[in-house]
């Protein structure tokens, strides 16, 4: 794998692993349309780097949050939110565990690929509908968990869905997109170590370190910036500007596969 690939994909998972546009399917795009086929481990890696945005980001969060369960105080906010992320995360573990070969098959097919952009541009135009200051409850997060459970398949956007149930639901704004991304951390750690499970044959076959090592700084301060840019969006509730990018971008793959 070359730098170049390296620095293009890396900026790729930085700009789209936040933006409501579906990561894995700009990720399979690249590699299809330019022939690409970079090492497994470069993905475990780029989630790796993923997840280290999340936790510099949410940092003050995610600390509240763990000294909140560690001392088993279930009944302050910080603990009710590590129920919550707990909760929504067993829809995820479940389908993604259950259904984790028929979802890998779709990384090849960029008809998948096209169909599931239109249906992230569907989401984020009905979620237009705007946030109120309704907390967060069992339901929701169940719902939100299976919106990212769903966002599996490449072109579903976990941001997208996850933030979008969250304004159907009346949810704040606010509350919506913190949870939306702590609850996006077990998800991607679980999905690391299940991609880590063959990592001695895959750092084996890593090809330049120098080109993985571009690849995730690119994608940890592309993503760091590109997710503060979302939390302005939100917050400024055009979250749905997305999608007119999301239909178009389906429709010319969609096409591109057809003809």
């Amino acid at each position: 794998m070359s730098i170049v690939e390296s620095l293009i994909l890396g900026i790729i998972q930085g700009l789209t692993e936040w933006f409501p546009v579906s990561s894995s399917g700009h990720l399979t795009i690249a590699k299809e349309f330019a022939g690409w086929n970079p090492p497994v481990f470069f993905f475990v890696l780029l989630h790796l780097a993923t997840l280290t945005v999340l936790i510099v980001f949410f940092r003050k969060v995610i600390a509240e949050v763990l000294k909140a369960l560690a001392r088993g105080d279930f009944n302050s906010e910080e603990g009710k939110l590590g129920i919550l992320i707990v909760t929504g995360n067993i829809p995820t573990a479940i389908i993604g565990y259950t259904f984790r070969d028929i979802l890998k098959s779709f990384f090849s097919n960029l008809l998948v690929v096209g169909i599931a952009l239109l249906a992230t541009g569907f989401l984020l135009y009905i979620s237009r509908t705007r946030g109120d200051n309704r907390p967060i409850g069992h339901l929701d997060a169940l719902l939100m968990g299976l919106a990212q459970a769903l966002a599996i398949v490449p072109g579903i956007s976990r941001s997208g869905a996850t933030i979008s149930i969250g304004f159907l639901r009346k949810i704040d704004k606010k509350k919506v997109f913190e949870f939306s991304f702590l609850l996006s951390i077990p998800a991607i750690l679980g999905a690391t170590i299940v991609e880590s499970a063959d990592l001695p044959l895959l750092i084996t076959d890593g090809g330049d370190i120098l080109a993985l090592v571009v690849g995730i700084a690119a994608s940890i301060i592309v993503g760091y910036v590109s997710l503060k840019t979302l939390r302005r969006v939100v917050m400024e509730e055009k979250f749905h500007w997305f999608a007119p990018y999301c239909w178009i971008a389906g429709i010319l793959i969609i096409f591109s596969q057809i003809h």
